[in-house]
């Protein structure tokens, strides 16, 4: 089959829906299929199957967008109607700009469509006008994903059964989709590494994910400046993005010297098997593919339990989480795990095997019999 891959935001793999598009690009071309995708990344305007469009500029709105480092597309008619022209379906990232005007393109076409659920409500709130917090406006999110973009999708791609939850309840809908894990990749499995002089006779406490403001990075530097055993600890935070300068601020106040370093995955595997706990302070997270890298290296995590992330439910005990962005009760947990050695071997074995579940090729397998079993439902339909 021709498939055809619509990403509003692509380039570099420094966010979970670009890496998810290139992960699921990779199964597709494994499976057989033609993969062809529209994007926003000039760097791709010259290879074969790349269709790019020009990037959206926001007006007095576009300093947040450039703060958060992500380029959006701006739609092309002719080049839309190229990227999907003979595709058996058509498959779209992010319920943007790019993606609603593709899935009305392919409707008027008769080609099956599939989108993945990848944006909260809350993903977009909390960096316009710090809206992240208003019950009222998330839901008027959601029910604009749903009234301009989703009703025309013939199937969703939800990674976590919250996130489906979320939605449905928001939009008072049951929908027509597969709940199926983003996957981990084989990399991510405990390793023989030696450790880095630096990490030598230190409690690594690793955090990964993109600095931006619902990660929420700040809660681990404040809980570590209240640990009992703060001269021991070594915080590694894994990743890149806008809230850098905020994160290096706080350190300085607690007078802590966390390492802010983005790593290749190879790289980040290795650096997740140097560490003795992994913290994941996100509020806002459909799924957290970061947080399971760590578990699947055998590393014990300590969860922030949000009601707005699906991550909690990866919690194999109260201890694995931590109150509500509560640094104080994330600085007992770290102590806690600190003082527990054995217990937290134990616990680390009990994760390792836990992970099975998230096993990349199957469920890169289940994405690519998703997209298939679309285009099938669609052509039968069409036969009759």
């Amino acid at each position: 089959m021709i498939i055809t891959i619509v990403a509003d935001v692509f380039g570099m793999a420094n966010n979970g829906t670009t890496i998810a598009a290139i992960h699921l690009i990779e199964a597709l071309t494994k499976a057989g299929h033609t993969v062809r995708v529209l994007c926003p990344d000039e760097e791709k305007k010259s290879r074969k199957d790349y269709f790019v469009v020009p990037t959206l500029n926001f007006g007095p709105l576009q300093p947040i967008v450039d703060h958060n480092g992500v380029v959006l597309a701006k739609p092309d008619g002719s080049t839309v109607q190229k990227a999907l022209e003979d595709c058996d379906e058509v498959h779209i990232m992010m319920p943007f700009i790019l993606g609603r005007v593709a899935v009305k393109a392919a409707n008027r076409m008769g080609i099956p469509v599939s989108a993945g659920f990848h944006v909260q409500a809350e993903n977009v709130t909390a960096h316009f006008f710090n809206l992240i917090k208003s019950e009222r406006v998330n839901h008027w999110v959601y029910l604009n994903f749903w009234n301009y973009f989703y009703r025309y999708v013939d199937t969703i791609h939800y990674p976590t059964q919250f996130i489906r939850d979320e939605f449905e309840r928001n939009i008072h809908h049951k929908t027509s989709g597969y709940v199926i894990s983003n996957g981990v990749s084989k990399d991510f499995r405990p390793l023989p590494v030696q450790r880095e002089p630096q990490y030598q006779g230190k409690f690594v406490i690793l955090c990964t994910g993109r600095y931006s403001k619902e990660k929420r990075q700040v809660l681990l530097i404040k809980a570590a400046s209240l640990s009992k055993h703060k001269e021991d600890l070594q915080l590694v935070f894994a990743g890149e993005g806008p809230r850098l300068k905020e994160m290096q601020k706080c350190a300085a106040k607690c007078h802590l010297s966390p390492e802010y370093r983005f790593f290749d995955r190879a790289g980040l595997a290795k650096m997740i098997n140097q560490a003795d706990l992994y913290v994941h302070t996100s509020q806002i997270e459909i799924e957290a593919i970061s947080c399971l890298e760590a578990l699947s290296c055998g590393v014990v995590p300590v969860i922030n339990d949000s009601p707005k992330s699906a991550t909690r439910s990866f919690a194999l005990s109260e201890k694995n989480l931590f109150k509500l962005n509560d640094f104080h009760d994330l600085a007992e947990k770290i102590d806690y795990w600190f003082e527990h050695p054995e217990e937290k071997k134990k616990c680390a074995q009990e994760y390792a095997s836990y992970c099975r579940q998230f096993d990349f090729d199957v469920c890169m397998e289940k994405m690519v019999g998703m997209i298939e079993k679309t285009a099938a439902i669609k052509k039968k339909k069409k036969d009759r």
